[in-house]
């Protein structure tokens, strides 16, 4: 009988895993590392994108000023406030969502602080609250400077596309709508809006202009999500770049790299020195170069790079050939 009633040796216990990838990263163990720095902190914060965000504001601003209207540095300065504040506070609430779903757990590019869990989840997503707060007020102050209180409407569509992009139960970048936001939002919402605060109108070079730009911060997810297209997969992120492939999307990205300056061509017929503007080609040939021939997944991040530096050069030049 003790021998019958003797329990058998059992091996160790399998690990179970979750049947969706996005939430493999739960049944790890705990993982002890050094809390996250100052630089950190700022890495997170992906400074390298901020030319998307300073870029609108030039342009917009250089657009303004071909009217009568007086220069509103005030106005132009909160304009750039918000956009700063917005794109950083992008970049923090995308660090949160993607960690908390998993999707960052084997990242290509620079490592992320919820993922690599140097610093806490609630932590990260408040510094995404802080920078929207921070871009809400200042534009909650050109409302009130302008009076046009319909912007407000305005605001609010930009502060939900910033956090459903990756928050929420279903962000539309994990549908393959990122590039169509970021082309609506970061293109033509940031150039024709900085702009309009300022005159109370919108030339058409201000459109021409944010179509531009528009193409350029496209181009900049677009090398993003080819860096991540293998860990997209996995993790389920369909992104336009999952979805086409990886041939489709050098494709994309090299057209629109190249529309920018067929604007260049138009307006410079108007604007002499708008030719200055071609100056900007030399970054974004190379960015497209690298796109091509690139052979390890991390070499995307100085594509990315690019093309960020030839937004702001590209809107630095047209904004003085406009204003001249």
């Amino acid at each position: 009988m003790a021998g019958s009633t003797r329990k058998k040796k059992r091996g160790p216990a399998k690990q179970k895993h979750h049947g969706n990838p996005q939430r493999s990263h739960q049944s790890q163990g705990p993982r002890h590392v050094a809390p996250a720095t100052l630089g950190d902190w700022i890495g997170a914060a992906r400074l390298r994108t901020l030319p998307l965000a300073v870029a609108p504001v030039i342009l917009g601003t250089g657009a303004a000023q071909i009217t009568d209207t007086p220069f509103h540095w005030v106005i132009a300065l909160c304009c750039l406030i918000v956009a700063v504040a917005l794109q950083i506070g992008v970049n923090f609430a995308n660090d949160y969502s993607d960690g908390i779903r998993g999707t960052d757990d084997h990242r290509v590019g620079p490592a992320r602080l919820t993922a690599s869990r140097k610093a806490s989840p609630r932590a990260v997503l408040l510094a995404a609250v802080v920078f929207f707060g921070i871009a809400a007020g200042a534009g909650i102050s050109i409302v009130i400077r302008t009076g046009h209180w319909w912007m407000l409407a305005v605001g609010a569509a930009c502060l939900l596309a910033a956090w459903f992009y990756t928050g929420g139960k279903r962000p539309y970048g994990y549908a393959g709508l990122g590039e169509l936001f970021v082309f609506v939002f970061f293109g033509l919402v940031a150039t024709v809006g900085t702009t309009f605060v300022q005159v109370g109108s919108v030339p058409q070079e201000s459109w021409f202009g944010a179509v531009a730009l528009g193409c350029l911060a496209c181009a900049v997810l677009l090398a993003n999500n080819l860096r991540d297209i293998d860990q997209d997969r996995v993790a389920g992120k369909r992104t336009l770049t999952v979805r086409i492939g990886r041939r489709a999307t050098q494709v994309l990205f090299s057209v629109l790299m190249l529309v920018p300056f067929g604007v260049v061509v138009f307006l410079a017929t108007f604007y002499p020195r708008a030719w200055l503007a071609m100056i900007a080609l030399i970054p974004a040939v190379c960015a497209v170069v690298i796109v091509w021939t690139y052979r390890a997944a991390r070499e995307l991040v100085v594509a990315l790079t690019l093309t960020s530096v030839t937004s702001l050069m590209f809107a630095g030049f047209l904004c003085w050939a406009l204003v001249a």
